[in-house]
């Protein structure tokens, strides 16, 4: 099977967790006979550096004729810490997204037994956690008119949601809660006793409902759902919500498995689909061989599966699950023994392409190398 595949690698961290990513889709090519086609492409801070762009005409057309897009990161500190910058590396993400017609990311949240213990919960919490979080991608107040006055001492937000916005997004929520595996279980995060676009999607969402009347619905509003995962997360199945809240809610539940570098995500709508790590550009280990390439390799599984190719995800998912099982993790997981962010990338490929003996010693493994002596 032959397929084209833009690549975006982006900023910071993003050019690194993403060659991992690369080296894991070769090793599947290999053994499963599949030809994957990569076009790179510009997007963020080095697209501006180098176009005055931050989302060149190439990219999108690049992404609109592709089957899959990958993604790392974007954002650097030079923007970050620049309020009045009219030109930023987010505009390339939001641009795109619109481009693409991508109104729905979708975020799994899963647990790893051998990482219970750097999460801040307790292990008993962390059992069993498998949700999934579906959040709208191109409305709310991301999109919205924003205004500052004259004197520079007011500003406002707009917040718009359409019933049609709404329903595409809460359609691909309830199929996904019928998916073999899955619990049924739908839960909306809102916060409609206060905010009318949150009645809005609360309205149209008991519409949508009665479509699927085998799967349970409960509504929760935003601050108790930020609640609710930290004290009892294995009651989510499936929580759909608005771009902001998604947004906040989903980097929280990061922290259930341990680390942001491991949760990968995949943004879909009408075309083409992306898929990237939840983390960000983290800009301060860009260049050390230190990030983790988890989230990125989990998003290829995602890409996999998305082309077709559930053997090929599984394997994958098989691959990390037996590195984090060996204790062969990054930076952020382990700070006294860690191993690299390409070290681990070749471990994963190793185990994909059948590579890896029954047994193996940590100590026989090279710090930059995966070459098991």
């Amino acid at each position: 099977m032959k397929k084209n595949i833009t690549v975006i690698e982006g900023d910071g961290i993003g050019p690194e967790v993403t060659a991992q990513s690369i080296k894991v889709l070769e090793a599947i090519a290999k053994r499963y006979g599949h030809e994957f086609v990569y076009d790179h492409q510009l997007m963020g801070a080095i697209a501006i550096d180098k176009t005055g762009n931050p989302l060149p005409d190439e990219t999108i057309e690049s992404c609109l004729n592709s089957d899959a897009v990958l993604f790392g990161a974007i954002g650097h500190p030079k923007y970050d810490n620049d309020p009045t910058a009219k030109v930023r590396p987010e505009q390339g993400l939001l641009k795109l997204r619109k481009s693409l017609q991508l109104f729905a990311n979708i975020r799994p949240v899963t647990t790893y037994a051998s990482l219970h213990h750097l999460s801040p919960l307790k292990s008993k919490l962390l059992e069993d956690i498998d949700f999934i979080i579906f959040r709208e991608l191109t409305g709310g107040i991301y999109f919205g008119k924003k205004e500052l006055n004259a004197e520079g001492t007011i500003a406002s937000d707009e917040c718009i949601y359409s019933v049609e916005e709404i329903e595409r997004v809460a359609h691909l929520a309830f199929h996904f809660a019928q998916k073999p595996g899955r619990r049924k279980k739908l839960t909306l995060v809102d916060k409609a006793n206060v905010l009318e676009t949150s009645r809005l999607w609360r309205k149209v969402v008991q519409q949508v409902a009665s479509q699927y009347p085998d799967v349970e619905v409960n509504y929760m509003f935003v601050d108790n759902a930020a609640m609710q995962i930290i004290l009892y997360p294995k009651q989510f199945d499936v929580i759909l919500t608005e771009n902001m809240f998604g947004d906040i809610i989903s980097d929280e539940a990061s922290v259930l498995a341990g680390s942001l570098g491991l949760l990968p995500s995949a943004s879909v709508g009408k075309g083409t689909v992306l898929f990237e790590p939840i983390h960000g550009s983290y800009p301060q280990a860009a260049g050390k061989d230190i990030a983790n390439p988890i989230g990125s390799i989990l998003s290829t599984a995602m890409l996999l599966e998305y082309l077709g190719m559930a053997d090929e995800a599984l394997l994958v998912r098989e691959a990390v699950t037996w590195t984090l099982e060996h204790k062969f993790v990054s930076k952020d997981i382990d700070p006294i023994n860690f191993y690299f962010t390409s070290t681990i990338g070749d471990l994963i490929a190793d185990f994909v392409s059948n590579n890896i003996p029954g047994v193996v010693h940590a100590q026989n493994i090279e710090l930059r190398k995966s070459t098991i002596i």
